[in-house]
């Protein structure tokens, strides 16, 4: 099916940024298409028996009105009220991203964009179904899908099946009975670790750092419980209590004018890599964890992989090799953009787009959001509490433009 109709604003991905775009874009009456899976990678990516590390405050989809919170869909489902000591399970995660998009978004169309091009000044989409049709802006809510970052000398293992990213499983349970290295020191690869040793399996975390870190337990379930010289000295932010952190939160607008090496320094850094305060018992004493090691080779011997370490431990013999290591936002990893629409991206020395105060690339029309972002507005992006800045800020430049 073909059709020549332009609508003046796509959305591509129907995770919490691109739902949230959606329904803000939808507060001012623009016109639009939004097209994914709902949810997609958070059910197809993230492993059973996951928790969220931000907090019930800190995970809220944005709408104009603010009557989607989290708090409101466990209200109308019957679920309890956790505060900051409940960490939410990803099934309500997801069941809550499904009824946000029923209640606010309802005209998410399940269709895959194959490409986008862009030329005449309208960006040109086909999708899975076999349409095409144009559209004025496009804002991509990609997730982060197309950037896992799997190290380079793991590269013969990948491709002989025995080592991949952790994003490539959702259910850990198929490694029991077998000897899987973990390398990373960050949430994923200690949770990952946690959920492997539960499911039967025998992991072993490699970790560059020299010693594992996780952050403190909560004093009290709500932030505004927590006493007076307690919030004055670390006040509470949607990504954690210290003063850092509430100026991250508050002011991500001035992150973009740091200089690059800086603000792809403080993405990397800030929140990271880290444990969050839950999973330490999970982890201390479960299963052996080789702290101040960095990977130096890997091969195949005999079906199963052999890493060569540098460290005390100079080698390591598994099954399977897991990478937690991480996402790197590089536009050319972007496949649906045509590759005219890449290169007219102007970019980052990481590969990070450059964005304007209101999310919009050096290609008219064309915004990125989430993770995509995070180079330019800081390590906010990185999480659903940064869908409220995000949407307000392309809605309202988008509202601009189609008066």
């Amino acid at each position: 099916m073909k059709t020549d109709a332009s609508v003046p604003v796509t959305v591509i991905g129907a995770g919490p940024y691109g739902l949230a775009v959606a329904a803000h874009l939808k507060g001012h009456r623009v016109p639009l298409r939004i097209l994914g899976e709902p949810m997609d990678s958070w059910r197809s990516r993230m492993p059973i028996g996951m928790f969220l590390k931000s907090t019930p405050r800190a995970s809220s989809i944005s709408d104009p009105a603010g009557r989607h919170r989290l708090e409101g869909f466990r209200a109308a489902t019957g679920r309890p009220q956790g505060g900051d000591q409940h960490p939410i399970p990803i099934d309500e995660f997801i069941a809550y991203g499904e009824w946000f998009e029923r209640t606010c978004v309802p005209e998410v169309e399940r269709a895959r964009v194959l490409g986008v091009r862009y030329e005449g000044g309208l960006f040109h989409l086909l999708l899975d179904t076999g349409e095409s049709f144009t559209s004025g802006a496009v804002v991509l809510a990609v997730g982060l899908q197309p950037f896992a970052s799997v190290p380079s000398v793991l590269d013969g293992l990948v491709d002989a099946g025995l080592a991949s990213h952790t994003a490539a499983h959702v259910d850990l349970g198929k490694f029991a009975g077998q000897r899987v290295a973990v390398v990373g020191a960050g949430q994923s690869a200690l949770e990952s670790a946690a959920l492997l040793h539960e499911a039967d399996a025998m992991p072993t975390v490699v970790a560059r750092t020299g010693e594992l870190l996780f952050g403190v337990p909560p004093e009290t379930d709500r932030t505004q419980d927590r006493s007076l010289p307690a919030r004055l000295a670390s006040p509470g932010s949607t990504l954690g209590p210290g003063w850092g952190l509430l100026a991250y939160s508050r002011i991500p607008a001035a992150f973009r004018y740091l200089p690059d090496g800086k603000r792809a320094r403080s993405v990397r850094t800030v929140l990271g890599p880290a444990g969050a305060w839950w999973l330490k018992d999970r982890v201390d004493g479960r299963f052996p964890v080789l702290t101040g090691h960095s990977l130096e080779a890997a091969e195949e011997r005999q079906g199963s992989a052999l890493l060569q370490l540098r460290g005390s431990t100079r080698s390591l013999e598994a099954d399977h090799v897991l990478a937690a290591t991480g996402y790197q936002v590089d536009v050319e990893r972007i496949g649906l953009l045509d590759e005219r629409v890449r290169m007219a991206v102007r970019r980052t020395p990481h590969g990070a787009p450059r964005l304007s105060a209101t999310f919009e690339s050096s290609v008219p029309g064309l915004y990125f959001s989430g993770l995509s972002a995070a180079d330019s507005f800081g390590p906010l992006l990185r999480f659903v509490a940064g869908t409220g800045f995000t949407a307000r800020r392309i809605s309202g430049a988008l509202a601009s433009a189609n008066r």
